[in-house]
């Protein structure tokens, strides 16, 4: 059965605030030894802007999963500090889904930036052939 195209276009985006608390610090992560935002937090951001950027786009028997990423962390971020992370399609080819990512702090200063890619799949067969689901 042929899969439908996906309905997603370049400009399709998100946004996404969040303030960065203890628990987001490259110290709590293991990332490093200082209280400001840790570089996995941040990624972990960029991706939820990307998923919630395909929220309701895809229908319930699909997902997207995250397959490539590039991120520079540029501005450290303290406890407290604000970070928005916007993602936005900038390519789309079949069930490939490429996004420019952007963070900036409370004073849009530029905290990051990268792009990620995510890959449409259907849920049922993807988590078939995950090792060991099936046993």
């Amino acid at each position: 059965m042929p899969q439908q195209p996906i309905p997603v276009s370049p400009g399709t985006h998100a946004e996404l605030t969040h303030t960065v608390a203890d628990a987001d610090t490259a110290a709590a992560i293991g990332s490093g030894d200082l209280a400001v935002l840790g570089t996995p937090r941040l990624l972990a951001l960029a991706e939820a802007a990307t998923v919630q950027a395909l929220d309701g786009l895809l229908g319930p028997d699909r997902t997207s999963v995250g397959t490539r990423v590039s991120l520079e962390h540029l501005l450290a971020t303290p406890v407290g500090g604000t970070v928005t992370v916007r993602a936005e399609v900038v390519y789309v080819d079949g069930r490939l889904v490429r996004f420019a990512v952007v963070a900036e702090d409370a004073a849009r200063r530029l905290v990051g930036r990268g792009e990620l890619t995510r890959v449409v799949v259907d849920r049922e067969r993807f988590l078939a052939r995950v090792p060991g689901s099936g046993d």
